[in-house]
């Protein structure tokens, strides 16, 4: 059954949370708690519809991660308690339009634009989907692959993003954690590989159905 997040759901990304992509985008401080980040529900596509590079930049680039869906409220939510607040497991692509995302220190702009990222198709819920780290993230462009590795090798993991966010505010049914992407993003490569119309971005998590996405130009 496919599934997207309802128009007052909260979508919270965590940034840098593989080292590999860490040390490719050159951030060589240490960060004691997770880096986060909110994308709007507008900001996302469904799970086979078209993803949308934006007339104004060239450098839609790609982020495969997995992410939870949460299925019971819970404010200061501690880590031993924090799986039994998922709801399902999926699939994420966070577009990120990163001339947009470096007009200033904060990522809000080139992480929103309208229908640059994609969720889903559907929700695994938590005992099919079993153990979170046993599981391995790939993205792959027009069928290459690009992106690669071990859900376990998240440098703040499931249990600690819930804690966290639950910290500030109340986590509700519906609401999104995107857990991160790891290295192999198009603009660390030599020459850079942005996403353009035509080309199908597809991230797959094992033990989840695969999200593929075209990309077309705005209109």
């Amino acid at each position: 059954m496919s599934w997207f997040p309802a128009p007052d759901a909260r979508i919270f990304c965590a940034a840098v949370n593989y080292a590999a992509h860490r040390d490719e985008m050159g951030r060589l401080e240490t960060h004691t708690k997770p880096m986060l980040f909110l994308r709007t529900p507008l900001s996302l596509v469904p799970a086979g519809e078209a993803i949308v590079k934006p007339r104004n930049s060239d450098c839609l680039d790609y982020e495969g991660e997995l992410a939870l869906v949460i299925g019971r409220p819970g404010r200061h939510i501690q880590r031993a308690d924090a799986l039994a607040h998922v709801g399902g497991w999926t699939c994420f692509m966070d577009g990120s339009v990163r001339d947009w995302q470096r007009h200033t220190a904060q990522f809000t702009p080139g992480k929103n634009f309208d229908r640059s990222g994609a969720i889903g198709p559907g929700l695994v819920p938590p005992a099919a989907f079993g153990d979170w780290r046993a599981h391995r993230l790939e993205t792959r462009v027009n069928g290459a692959v690009v992106q690669a590795t071990e859900t376990a090798r998240m440098l703040f993991d499931v249990e600690t993003l819930i804690a966290y966010i639950s910290g500030f505010t109340e986590l509700r049914p519906g609401d999104v954690i995107a857990t991160g992407t790891c290295g192999g993003v198009g603009e660390k490569r030599d020459p850079p590989l942005y996403l353009v119309p035509g080309d199908v971005v597809e991230v797959e998590v094992s033990g989840l159905p695969i999200l593929r996405c075209p990309i077309v130009a705005e209109a």
